[in-house]
């Protein structure tokens, strides 16, 4: 760990410690302030934190690069120290600033870095605003863009957005532009490493939704500027698009959702895209201690991905189908492992994704919360090229076990297990030992407290009440 990080995180110790010691006072003064006074301060200051700390096992198959570690074992703690300020004046103004620290226990270094810093505007008569900065994007259920806040890094996009809300409407423009530094030597070059993987990105959002929440739909349009990976053209923009709706039916105990999306235009090799996924999702809450839910994914696949052993392995394809998820929350969808999407097959096509899943939530106290699910997966595009058709879609079953408990409002402690056995064709797509086994074993602690937080009178307002 370097001096500069131990010193970032000394000065946080130091100014938690500061403002705890003041809270109480800080406390007494807004109490004494609403005693004497029927309007609340149209200034807030805030600070809380969010501290997550989470040991993990791993047991095979999750690097398919390094041939060693397939039947091998990890383990290790990771960790994510965050602490968020936040200003906010009457109801058109707020700024958020959130350092962060994460990394591997014992790692060198570590990653420090600004999570979010934004300021927002609104205009509440007319439902105008406007926010710029570095921002979350989480929009419907997160599968196209969202927080994954799972991976400790949390992504957030460097972008201005603006638009209107009001009347069950919210339209959404969000733009983008992204360099690695302000250095003229390398001109509008975007080199891989940067806090998001595009270049450029223009979003259109629509969503409307009825009283009540009884039903809700979205549509959203993306236009995405990759940097070209060419060596014959190092300095071309390739444009991709994604086009896709999601539906949301809440009839009393029954939720059902629904999400179409559709991706076109090329990819940053200039192979032309024409992929596609959809998904269906229906969950019965009869009452708040349960719920049961059953979903399928289908996500379109490159076919021939993966060349027959012995051979050169020289496939030639006109296009790319594979659908990329894109900035979404993985971790909340085909499967807590996220086998599928946090590493890459090889020569980095995709034989697609087929995820068939069951299962239910169960609260029987107050703090406790229990969840199970079952999911089949299958590959999507056809992987029997030079193998007489012999080899099947299915890839596996995993089964997942996750427990967790909050106790004093802003702690929670959390554990989980996974279990998944592959197939011939798991192993086949480097995914797998020869045993086909993976396990997976967590347990997180996590601390979420409000340190401190003020409210204050503009002196005009206290004068004009007085």
């Amino acid at each position: 760990m370097s001096i500069y990080t131990k010193r970032f995180l000394f000065g946080i110790c130091l100014l938690v410690g500061i403002l705890s010691s003041l809270n109480l006072r800080a406390q007494e003064a807004n109490e004494e302030n609403e005693e004497n006074t029927e309007t609340k301060g149209n200034n807030e200051f805030y600070i809380d934190t969010k501290l997550n700390t989470r040991w993990e096992l791993r047991m095979g198959g999750f690097d398919p690069k390094k041939e060693e570690e397939k039947a091998g074992m990890a383990h290790f703690i990771m960790g994510q120290y965050r602490l968020n300020l936040g200003y906010k004046r009457d109801d058109w103004l707020e700024i958020r600033l959130s350092p962060q620290f994460s990394g591997v226990w014992g790692q060198a270094g570590g990653t420090l870095s600004l999570s979010e810093g934004w300021l927002c505007m609104k205009h509440n008569k007319t439902g105008l605003f406007g926010k710029v900065g570095r921002q979350v994007f989480e929009y419907d259920d997160e599968r196209i863009l969202g927080y994954d806040d799972w991976t400790m890094t949390a992504p957030t996009h460097d972008a201005l957005k603006f638009g209107y809300e009001g009347h069950g409407h919210k339209v959404h423009v969000m733009l983008a532009y992204n360099q690695n530094s302000e250095n003229i030597d390398v001109g509008t070059t975007y080199y891989a490493g940067g806090i998001q993987p595009y270049k450029t990105m223009q979003t259109l959002w629509y969503h409307y939704e009825t009283p009540k929440s009884l039903f809700g739909f979205s549509v959203i349009g993306m236009n995405i500027g990759m940097q070209s990976r060419r060596d014959d053209k190092p300095n071309k923009t390739f444009y991709q698009q994604l086009f896709g709706t999601y539906v949301k039916l809440n009839p009393s105990i029954v939720t059902m959702e629904g999400s179409f999306y559709y991706q076109m235009g090329e990819e940053e090799h200039s192979m032309k895209l024409n992929a596609f996924m959809g998904s269906a999702k229906i969950k019965v809450t009869p009452n708040e201690i349960y719920n049961l839910f059953a979903g399928y994914d289908y996500l379109s696949g490159d076919k021939f991905p993966i060349p027959v052993k012995g051979t050169l392995g020289l496939i030639y394809h006109q296009e790319a189908r594979g659908f990329a998820p894109l900035f979404g929350s993985h971790h909340e969808f085909y499967g807590a492992m996220e086998f599928f999407y946090m590493n890459s097959y090889v020569h980095n096509f995709s034989p697609g994704l087929q995820n068939l899943y069951a299962g239910g939530n169960v609260s029987p106290v107050k703090g406790l919360k229990i969840n199970a699910a079952y999911h089949f997966y299958a590959i999507s595009a056809d992987l029997s090229y030079g193998r007489n058709g012999k080899l099947k879609k299915a890839l596996g079953h995993e089964a997942e076990l996750n427990i967790g408990y909050t106790f004093a409002k802003f702690v929670t402690v959390s554990a989980g297990y996974t279990f998944m056995y592959g197939t011939e064709t798991m192993e086949i797509l480097q995914r797998v030992s020869a045993k086909r086994q993976i396990h997976w074993a967590w347990a997180m602690l996590t601390v979420n407290p409000t340190i401190f937080t003020t409210t204050w009178l503009d002196k005009k307002k206290r004068e004009k009440k007085n």
